[in-house]
C-alpha cells in the first residue's frame, strides 16, 4: 500500500495535521513558507531591516542635519528591532516594543526611517495574539504617536507640516499593518478552529470504534459464556449418569441427550460465529453491539428445566402468567437468567437435595427466583467468573434488577426483576 503525502497546513502550527485528511494548500511559494517558517521570519525581518536602513541614511525631506551619533543609534535600534522580528510569533508584543521604540527616542528627523518596524510588529501582533490585542495596541502606540508629534509641533512650531505628515504616515502604515494582520490572523485562527475539531472528531471516532469493539467483545463472552457454561454442565451430568448407569438403556438415554445438548451448543455457536462472519451490515455501534437483540433466538426457561432434571438434578419449577406477549429482549434475559442460575447450580450445588425455579409475570413485571439448597453454592460468590457479571449485565439492558447471595436458611438464590415495556409489547420484536 503507498505512503500517503504528508499535507501541509498554510498559516497553522507545525503537527495540525497529523492523522487528517487535509486538502493540499494551494500556491509552491504558500507551501514553501509553511514548511520553512524559520526563514519566512529572518526574510520578513530582513525586508524591514532593508527599507528602514536607506530612509535612515537618505533622510529625504528632513528638516534639520542629524549628527552622527543620532545616525548610529538610528541604526542601531533599526537592527534590534529587526532582530526582535524574528521573535514575533512567541513574543509579538515585544516585537512591538522594540520596533515602536525608535519612532519615540529619535528625533523627528529619523521617524519615517523606522516606521516599517512597528507596521510588521503590529501585524505580529494581530496574527499571533488577537485581533482584540491588536487594535488595542493600536490605540495606545497612536495616542503616544499623537503625544510625541504634539509635544514636537508645540517646540517647533515652524515645522507643523512635516509634524503632521510624519505623524499621518507613521499611522497609516501601523493601520495597513493592523488590517492585513486581522484578516490574516482571522483566518489563521479560523482555519486552527476547524482542525481542532477535525482533530477531535477524529479522536471521538476512535474512541467509539474502541468502545463498540470492547462492547461487542462483552457482548460475545457473554453470550458464549452462557452458550458453553450450560452446555458442557449438561454434557459432564449427562456422560457421568450414562457411565454409572447399569440399565443398558437408561445408559443410552443419558448418551443420546448427552449428543443433543452438544448438536444445541453448536448450532447456537454457529449463530454466534454467522455473527462474526457477517460483513453485509454497517459497523455496529456501542449501543447496538450490546442489544440482545441477535440472531439467537431466547432460550425457554422450562426447556432448561427440563434439560437439567433429565441429567439428574433435583429442579422444580413453577411458571405463573403468560409469556407469550413478553418482548423479546426480555425473553432472552429471562431465559439466559434461569439458564445461568441452573448452570451454577448444578457445578457449585452439586448435594443439593432441591432446586426450585420461580417464573412469575405480575402486570408489567417478570420475577424470576433460582434458589438452591445445597452447601457449595455460598463459595461461588467470589469465583471471579463470568455467571453472575453477565447476569447482571443482561438485566441492566433491559432495565431490571438482580440480587444474588446466600438464601436464608442455608443454599444459594438467585432474584432478578424484569420490566415489560409498554410500548413494546410484541413478542416478535
Amino acid at each position: 500500500m503507498p505512503r500517503q503525502a504528508r499535507t501541509i497546513v498554510v498559516d497553522a502550527p507545525t503537527g495540525v495535521d497529523d492523522d487528517l485528511l487535509l486538502p493540499r494548500p494551494p500556491g509552491v511559494f504558500r507551501r514553501f513558507w509553511s514548511r520553512h517558517p524559520r526563514l519566512a521570519d529572518v526574510v520578513i525581518a530582513l525586508s524591514a531591516v532593508f527599507f528602514s536602513l536607506p530612509s535612515a541614511a537618505l533622510r529625504a525631506g528632513a528638516p534639520e542635519e542629524t549628527t552622527p551619533e543620532q545616525m548610529w543609534i538610528a541604526l542601531a535600534m533599526i537592527v534590534a528591532g529587526g532582530v526582535a522580528l524574528l521573535f514575533r510569533r512567541r513574543h509579538p508584543f515585544a516585537a512591538l516594543v522594540a520596533g515602536t521604540a525608535p519612532l519615540l527616542l529619535l528625533p523627528p528627523s529619523l521617524g519615517p526611517a523606522v516606521q516599517p518596524l512597528p507596521a510588521f510588529a503590529i501585524y505580529a501582533v494581530a496574527v499571533y495574539a488577537s485581533a482584540r490585542a491588536c487594535w488595542i495596541a493600536f490605540g495606545v502606540v497612536g495616542t503616544a504617536l499623537a503625544l510625541y508629534a504634539v509635544g514636537f509641533a508645540v517646540a517647533e512650531p515652524a515645522q507643523l507640516g512635516y509634524h503632521i505628515s510624519s505623524f499621518v504616515s507613521a499611522i497609516l502604515a501601523l493601520l495597513l499593518g493592523s488590517l492585513l494582520g486581522v484578516n490574516v490572523g482571522n483566518r489563521r485562527r479560523y482555519l486552527q478552529a476547524l482542525i481542532d475539531r477535525s482533530r477531535q472528531l477524529a479522536v471521538e471516532r476512535d474512541q467509539q470504534a474502541r468502545l463498540a469493539a470492547a462492547a461487542e467483545r462483552t457482548r460475545i463472552a457473554r453470550e458464549m459464556h452462557d452458550i458453553v457454561s450450560h452446555s458442557l454442565t449438561v454434557i459432564v451430568a449427562l456422560s457421568e449418569g450414562a457411565a454409572a448407569a447399569a440399565d443398558l438403556d437408561r445408559s443410552r438415554q443419558a448418551s443420546l441427550s448427552a449428543a443433543d445438548t452438544a448438536r444445541g451448543a453448536l448450532e447456537e455457536m454457529r449463530a454466534m460465529l454467522g455473527v462474526l462472519r457477517d460483513t453485509s451490515d454497517a459497523p455496529a455501534t456501542a449501543s447496538a453491539s450490546v442489544s440482545p437483540r441477535d440472531p439467537l433466538e431466547p432460550v425457554d426457561p422450562a426447556a432448561v428445566v427440563a434439560a437439567a432434571q433429565h441429567a439428574g438434578f433435583p429442579v422444580v419449577s413453577e411458571f405463573t402468567g403468560s409469556l407469550a406477549d413478553v418482548p423479546r429482549s426480555v425473553r432472552f434475559a429471562l431465559g439466559r437468567i434461569v439458564q445461568e442460575a441452573l448452570t451454577n447450580a448444578m457445578r457449585h450445588a452439586p448435594d443439593a437435595r432441591a432446586v426450585r425455579v420461580t417464573v412469575r409475570r405480575t402486570g408489567d413485571e417478570i420475577v424470576v427466583r433460582v434458589r438452591d439448597d445445597g452447601a457449595g453454592a455460598a463459595t461461588s460468590a467470589d469465583s471471579g467468573g463470568f455467571g453472575l457479571r453477565g447476569l447482571r449485565e443482561r438485566v441492566d439492558l433491559v432495565g431490571g434488577s438482580m440480587t444474588a447471595g446466600p438464601a436464608s436458611g442455608g443454599g444459594w438464590e438467585v432474584r432478578a426483576r424484569l420490566p415489560i415495556p409498554r410500548d413494546d409489547g410484541r413478542a416478535g420484536t
